[in-house]
Parts: structure tokens; C-alpha cells; sequence
């Protein structure tokens, strides 16, 4: 059963309040624990509508609590540890003042509530919680190098993929396909430069601050805005490979996952827990766009590297091998 709120429908003051305060109304998700009588709840990206009065309330309602780990937000701000075009650990356990000071959120008020909010409420959310889930070993050892309260009770667990293609079909794609939010650390414009040095053409697929930054590059790119899931999926059927050019210690994107699952060969920067998901043939020093585009170059079209890719993704992410291991934590607490 999902219990799920749109933080985006919110506003600025009632996300504030509800980072300052804890949560909002908790009660609805302990009646929500009685009523439907889970022995578990799996909570994933609880602020600002959540909190930990949520995950508290749902221990006294009699509910295991496994707290999912999707981004760095337990200590970091902004959830990615990058600011000011760099990697940035500056943050450390309760000590969030550092973001604040670099106004990391990009708006002084922001930087304030959510400097305090974690600051305030960062034990209580751990003290709620039984378990955690990470997605990558680099994020598990980056979060507990940030002082994260975990206290040994974190489990690396990837992101499951439902959906898995036949059989690489990248030998008879026409571009190199690239997806996500355009914003500086997810290094879109390595991947334009790249692609323009290797002479291949590049679909990017999302929105965000960069785009006409990006679009004013110029080259054989073609900018497709936010696509649904189903127009993604018809990109990958038709990509000749996929790129994930990311400049920051990413935790494991989902961008990368999918594509190994469609049978593309991806190529992607060695950094967090791409360096340890994607096969070494497509991996490239973060920044550097001229290896970028000497893997562009080597992979483009491989199918035989999609099958290899396809294969790691089945062995790895495919729904049983991520149940059994979910399975044996919830049966654990």
C-alpha cells in the first residue's frame, strides 16, 4: 500500500513549516499504520511533508520504519554534496552552517530553513528509523564520513528496474541519448562536448537552468524538453548508446540504470556509485571530455557492449534479486 504526498503542491510557507516543524500531520500516517495494519513502512524522501513525527508516529502505530537514502539531504542541503561547481563536504553531521554561509539553496531563506531544519531534526529522524537503505556502497561510506547519525544500521541496496529489454538493440540506433535534470553537477555539457568531438549526434532529454546555456553550444544536438516515461523508453529503443556525464559523487542515478536495463551501452564519468554499477569500458575520468568522447567513440552502437550491460542490470536490479534483499531486511526488524 502507498501513502504518497506532492510536496511541489505545498508552497514556500507550508514546506518551511513543515521542515522546521517536523513533519505534517503525522497522525495520517499512524491511522494510516492501523488501519491498513503494516508491519512495515519503507519511507522514501520525507521532507517536507513527512519528517520524522511521521516515522515516529508510525513506530507507535506499531510499524517497522526503513528510511530510503536517495540522496545526501541526511546532512547535505542541497542532497548532492556540489556547490559553487565543485564537490563540497563541507557539511558535517549537525553542523550545517557551512550551506547557509554559501547559501547553497540559491535562496538565503531556503538555505536558513533547511540549514536549521536539519540541524534540529537530524538525530530525532534517525532515532525514528530501524534501518536504512542506501543505493551504493561510495554513498553509504561518503554519508557516514558526513558524521550521518546511521549507527551501523545502513544496508546497500540498488534501485530495482521492472522492465528489461530482449536484447540490445544499440547496433542499429542513430544517436546518443542523455537524460535528466540540466543543472551543472549532472554535467550536460561535457556530454554536448563530447558527442560534438566524436562527431556523434546527442537527444537530450530533460529541463532545467542550463538549457539555453546548453542550446547556445551549438552542434548536432537536439533538445526534447521533459518526455514522459513511455517517450523515454521509445529514446532508449532507439539510441545507439547513453551517456550519464555526471560531475558530482553521484549516489547511483537512475538514468544509468535504465539504460544498462535497455541493452545500451552507456557511457558514464567515474564518479559514486556510477564507478562501481557501470562496466569499466565505459567509464571516464569526471570532466575529462576528451576521454568522454574516445568511449563515445569506441562504444557507439556496440551492441555486444549493450548485451554485457543488459546483463549486469538483470543480475543486479531485476525485481526478485532486489526483493530477496529487501525481504531479508524487512524480516530482520
Amino acid at each position: 500500500m502507498v501513502l504518497e504526498r506532492d510536496s511541489e503542491a505545498l508552497g514556500a510557507p507550508r514546506a518551511a513549516a513543515g521542515m522546521l516543524g517536523g513533519g505534517l500531520r503525522p497522525a495520517a500516517v499512524g491511522d494510516f499504520v492501523r488501519r491498513s495494519g503494516a508491519r512495515v513502512v519503507h519511507a522514501h524522501n520525507v521532507w517536507p511533508w513527512f519528517g520524522w513525527r511521521a516515522l515516529a508516529a508510525a513506530r507507535e502505530a506499531g510499524a517497522r520504519v526503513v528510511l530510503h537514502l536517495h540522496n545526501y539531504r541526511l546532512v547535505c542541503a542541497v542532497g548532492t554534496c556540489f556547490t559553487r561547481g565543485e564537490d563540497c563536504t563541507r557539511c558535517h553531521g549537525r553542523n550545517t552552517l557551512p550551506g547557509v554561509r554559501l547559501n547553497c539553496r540559491d535562496s538565503r531563506a531556503e538555505a536558513v530553513v533547511y540549514g536549521a531544519s536539519l540541524a534540529l531534526w537530524q538525530r530525532r529522524l534517525a532515532s525514528a528509523v530501524d534501518a536504512f537503505v542506501v543505493p551504493s556502497a561510495f554513498a553509504l561510506g561518503r554519508l557516514e564520513e558526513l558524521g550521518a547519525p546511521l549507527g551501523g544500521r545502513a544496508r546497500v541496496i540498488p534501485s530495482v528496474q521492472r522492465s528489461f529489454a530482449a536484447s540490445s538493440t544499440a547496433g542499429t540506433g542513430s544517436f546518443a541519448l542523455a537524460a535528466g535534470r540540466l543543472t551543472p553537477e549532472k554535467g550536460f555539457a561535457d556530454a554536448v562536448a563530447a558527442c560534438n568531438a566524436a562527431g556523434v549526434p546527442l537527444v537530450v532529454a530533460g529541463d532545467g537552468p542550463q538549457l539555453e546555456e546548453l542550446r547556445a553550444v551549438g552542434g548536432d544536438v537536439r533538445f526534447l524538453g521533459r518526455v514522459s516515461g513511455s517517450e523515454l523508453a521509445r529514446l532508449r529503443s532507439q539510441a545507439a548508446l547513453a551517456i550519464v556525464p555526471s560531475r558530482y559523487e553521484e549516489i547511483l542515478p537512475l538514468a544509468a540504470l535504465e539504460a544498462m536495463a535497455a541493452g545500451l551501452p552507456v557511457v558514464a564519468a567515474r564518479s559514486g556509485g556510477l564507478a562501481e554499477t557501470v562496466p569499466l569500458e565505459g567509464l571516464y575520468a569526471p570532466g575529462d571530455v576528451v576521454g568522454a568522447a574516445e568511449r563515445v567513440r569506441t562504444l557507439y552502437g556496440d551492441a555486444a557492449a549493450g548485451e554485457r550491460a543488459l546483463a549486469v542490470a538483470r543480475d543486479r536490479f531485476s525485481p526478485p534479486v532486489v526483493a530477496s534483499q529487501l525481504r531479508d531486511l524487512y524480516d530482520a526488524h
